[in-house]
C-alpha cells in the first residue's frame, strides 16, 4: 500500500509501507477514505516525539470502509462506514470501565517503554511513536485497528465523510476540553491558539454556556474564523498585550476559564520566555516551548480553572507553578477520551448544531501530504485544515 512515512525531522514521505493483516481475532483492516494532518502531528514532523522510527506510518484522524474482521469481531462487518477513534481502548480494563478510555491499560503493548517515563503508561495511539504502541497510522490506504468492536463508530446513511471525520479527535479534543472547564453559565472563557482544536474548544464552550469566548492566536485566518464561526472576541498576541487585554476586557478579574490548545510548540513571538524555550530545544536541552501555559496560568482569573488539551511531550521548564498555587487554580488536562464523545457529537452534527466542515479549507490527495505538512505547519496560504483522500 501507499502510506505518509516519518524519515526523521522535517522528512516525511509518501511510499510504499508493508499491508497491514490480521494480527488478533479483535482485530479489523479498514480502507481508508478520509484522512487528516493534525496538528499533534507537526510535533513528529518537528521531532519532538521520542522513540519514532524510520519508516513509521504517521496519521491519527482517518475513517472508512471495513474491509476484512478477525474471528472475535461482532459489531462490524465488511463493507460498515466507521470512524476510527485516535486512541486505542480494550473496553473493558480498569480505565476503560470508567469512561478514561485514553488511560487503557492493556492497548499499549510498549507500555514498560512509557513507564519509564511517565509512571505509568496511557493508552496507545495510531501512529505516534513506539512509545505510545508502535501502531501504523491512518494517513495510508490501509490500517489495521485493534479492538474493532470498541473503538470505531458507523456513520449512518446521510452524513457525509467530510462531516463527521474530525469525531476521530479535533472535536471530542475541542469538546472535552469545554467540558474540563467545569463551566459555570455566563463565564468568560479565554482560548489560547486557534487552530482546529481551538476552534472546536470554542465551539464547545458555547454548549456549555459561556457568556463569553475570547481566542489568542497571531495568524489572521485562525482569528477571522474564530470570530466569523466561533463568534468569539479576539486579541492578536502580536499586536496586543495578552495580560493588559485580558485584564481590561474582564475589568481587572481575568478570565474565569482558561483553554490551552496550543501545547508544546508555542511561538509567543518576542518574549524573552520563549526565545529561551526556542533556543533550548534547538539544542535538545528542552522538549516544550511553553509560552501559552505560562501565559494561561498567569493570566486566569483567582479560583479559575485551566484546561490543557494541547500536547506536552516531557519536562517543562520555569513553569509559573507559585502562581498556580497562590491564586488557587484548578488545572485538567488529557488526551481524549475520545470514545466517550463520538456516539453523542454525532448527534449533535445529525441535528445540525455543528458544521465541522466549516473547518476545512485545504483538500487533497494522500500523495500531496509531504508538501501540505510544511504548509500546514508554516501556516501558509491561510492552511487551517487539511483533508486527504487516498
Amino acid at each position: 500500500m501507499k502510506a505518509i512515512c516519518w524519515h526523521g525531522h522535517g522528512d516525511v514521505r509518501y511510499e510504499s509501507a508493508p499491508d497491514p493483516k490480521i494480527e488478533d481475532p479483535r482485530d479489523a483492516i479498514i480502507r481508508v477514505t478520509r484522512t487528516a494532518i493534525c496538528g499533534s502531528d507537526l510535533h513528529l514532523l518537528d521531532g519532538y516525539m521520542p522513540t519514532m522510527k524510520s519508516g513509521d506510518v504517521l496519521g491519527h484522524e482517518f475513517m472508512g470502509e471495513v474491509m476484512e474482521t478477525g474471528s472475535g469481531v461482532t459489531k462490524l462487518k465488511k463493507g460498515d462506514r466507521v470512524i476510527v477513534p485516535f486512541n486505542i481502548a480494550c473496553g473493558e480494563c480498569f480505565f476503560c470501565q470508567k469512561t478514561l478510555f485514553s488511560l487503557c491499560d492493556r492497548s499499549n503493548r510498549n507500555a514498560e517503554m512509557a513507564a519509564k517515563v511517565m509512571g505509568y503508561s496511557p493508552s496507545g495511539l495510531f501512529g505516534y511513536s513506539h512509545m505510545l504502541g508502535g501502531f501504523s497510522g491512518g494517513q495510508a490506504e490501509y490500517v489495521r485497528v485493534p479492538y474493532a468492536d470498541v473503538g470505531p463508530l458507523k456513520i449512518p446513511d446521510g452524513l457525509t465523510e467530510d462531516q463527521v471525520l474530525f469525531l476521530t479527535d479535533i472535536f471530542p479534543t475541542g469538546y472535552m476540553a469545554a467540558e474540563n472547564c467545569e463551566m459555570e453559565k455566563g463565564d468568560t472563557v479565554a482560548v489560547w491558539g486557534c487552530g482546529p482544536v481551538g476552534q472546536f474548544a470554542i465551539q464547545s464552550a458555547w454548549m456549555f454556556g459561556a457568556g463569553r469566548v475570547i481566542a489568542i492566536d497571531h495568524v489572521p485566518e485562525r482569528l477571522a474564523l474564530a470570530k466569523s464561526w466561533g463568534k468569539a472576541e479576539t486579541i492578536d498576541f502580536t499586536k496586543q498585550d495578552v495580560f493588559d487585554t485580558l485584564h481590561e476586557m474582564t475589568r481587572g478579574r481575568g478570565p474565569d476559564r482558561c483553554i490551552d490548545a496550543v501545547g508544546a510548540e508555542a511561538h509567543g513571538t518576542g518574549s524573552l520566555d520563549a526565545v529561551i524555550d526556542k533556543a533550548k530545544a534547538a539544542v535538545k536541552l528542552a522538549t516544550d516551548r511553553l509560552h501559552a501555559l505560562r501565559q494561561a496560568i498567569h493570566c486566569c482569573r483567582k479560583g479559575g480553572t485551566l484546561s490543557v488539551p494541547g500536547v506536552y511531550v516531557g519536562f517543562l521548564d520555569k513553569v509559573p507553578f507559585g502562581s498556580f498555587v497562590n491564586k488557587g487554580l484548578t488545572m485538567k488536562t488529557g488526551q481524549t477520551h475520545t470514545h466517550r464523545y463520538t456516539r453523542p457529537l454525532l448527534e449533535k452534527i445529525q441535528a445540525g448544531a455543528i458544521d465541522p466542515t466549516r473547518l476545512i479549507t485545504h483538500r487533497a490527495r494522500l500523495s500531496d501530504a509531504p508538501a501540505l505538512y510544511k504548509k500546514f505547519r508554516d501556516k501558509e496560504d491561510g492552511c487551517i485544515k487539511v483533508v486527504m483522500t487516498p
